[in-house]
């Protein structure tokens, strides 16, 4: 007999995240219409919450469930998602000098991606609020992952992906039975035809941040590296940003941590840098203040072939807040950094981890990390779905 724990979590409310508007959390919602600005879900944590609960409950980002907005576990989609490994770089760190350095690999998620926590949240609170069709733009990565939860979930996943995208990626999509439609461009225009779409009333769009859930599942990233750092974080994490909802969502988990005290108050967060392309870095335009745009092109990191950031703002507030940076990485460093993980540490990386590395070599080189300190690279998919790239 199947045993669900039902109505677990501590869902308070959804706030406009310029102004702080009330947003009913238990109705269908999109983004703030009064600002134009995601929604954040917040939590009542009056009741506490002991962190020793998570010893007896499964390794699936699904143990943090009273911190999620799901509340019937029983309309869950997952495929076990969550709780991928930390890695130590170890021939790489004394190669270069780094006594503390992990790598969280998120390519063991389903779909070989971090975008499997995202849309696992996103479509299961989809299905309790009776959702039956879902669109997204992509890069890549996002649709194949929503493609798959729609399919567990016997809803209907259209993709919209520029046409350059790997080919693997829009086979995936189809294999899943999704409605797939290809564009010239990039994701921003992707973007555009999925907010028309949506616009019918047909389609509920989950492009990145135009709803409130795939944060809250890209959250448990900071969860997990808190739990797998036995809560003393990392001095500096270093993450490869397009629209940055993981970025956004590991340092929502850091003050959520806070307020259930599973952090001290006087624990120092971690300094949180952005890795971008040099083809593609308008967050490092916006942080720098550089008038220097010249137009974005595709990366061979489609990840990071971002134009706009919906959550822009919060990006370059996280930055400030942890005192982080950015930095621009181009092409052929990151195929660099692809041959030198693979040869000397037996992984296939994405190209937006292979950028992560090029970046902490930089940030060496200038003396913005110490070899001494914890640091914590993102590993965000599998670059077995780029070979056609390479």
């Amino acid at each position: 007999m199947k045993t669900t724990i039902k109505n677990i979590s501590y869902l308070k409310s959804l706030e406009c995240t310029a102004c702080g508007k009330y947003f009913d959390p238990f109705s269908i919602q999109t983004f703030s219409t009064c600002c134009n600005k995601p929604l954040n879900a917040t939590y009542d944590v009056t009741d506490g919450l002991e962190k020793e609960v998570l010893l007896k409950r499964p390794s699936t980002l699904w143990r943090y469930r009273e911190m999620l907005p799901l509340l019937d576990t029983d309309n869950c989609v997952s495929l076990g998602e969550g709780m991928t490994p930390m890695v130590s770089l170890n021939n790489l760190g004394a190669q270069y000098g780094f006594e503390n350095l992990l790598m969280k690999d998120e390519s063991l998620n389903p779909t070989g991606s971090f975008k499997a926590r995202g849309l696992s949240m996103a479509v299961s609170k989809a299905k309790e609020l009776g959702i039956k069709s879902c669109i997204i733009p992509t890069a890549g990565n996002a649709g194949g992952a929503m493609s798959a939860y729609c399919a567990k979930a016997g809803m209907q996943a259209t993709v919209i992906m520029p046409k350059n995208t790997p080919k693997l990626f829009k086979e995936e999509c189809e294999l899943y039975g999704a409605n797939l439609i290809l564009l010239d461009g990039l994701i921003d225009e992707c973007g555009n035809l999925a907010s028309e779409l949506a616009a019918r009333g047909d389609l509920f769009n989950m492009a990145t941040l135009k709803e409130p859930y795939r944060l809250e599942g890209k959250k448990t990233m900071g969860y997990e590296i808190a739990e797998q750092y036995q809560w003393d974080l990392p001095d500096v994490i270093i993450y490869p940003t397009g629209g940055g909802t993981g970025l956004l969502g590991i340092w929502k988990a850091f003050l959520e941590m806070k307020s259930l005290k599973w952090l001290s108050n006087d624990s120092k967060l971690p300094k949180m840098i952005v890795v971008q392309s040099d083809l593609c870095s308008p967050v490092c335009d916006a942080f720098e203040n550089s008038n220097n745009h010249r137009g974005f092109k595709m990366s061979i990191a489609n990840g990071l072939s971002v134009p706009k950031a919906f959550g822009l703002d919060m990006i370059i507030q996280v930055l400030k807040s942890s005192q982080g940076r950015t930095i621009r990485i181009s092409d052929l460093e990151i195929l660099d950094g692809v041959r030198e993980i693979g040869k000397n540490e037996g992984i296939v990386i994405s190209p937006e981890g292979a950028a992560v590395w090029e970046a902490l070599k930089k940030l060496k080189k200038q003396k913005f990390i110490n070899p001494t300190d914890k640091i914590l690279l993102i590993n965000t998919g599998s670059g077995f779905k780029y070979m056609e790239n390479y």
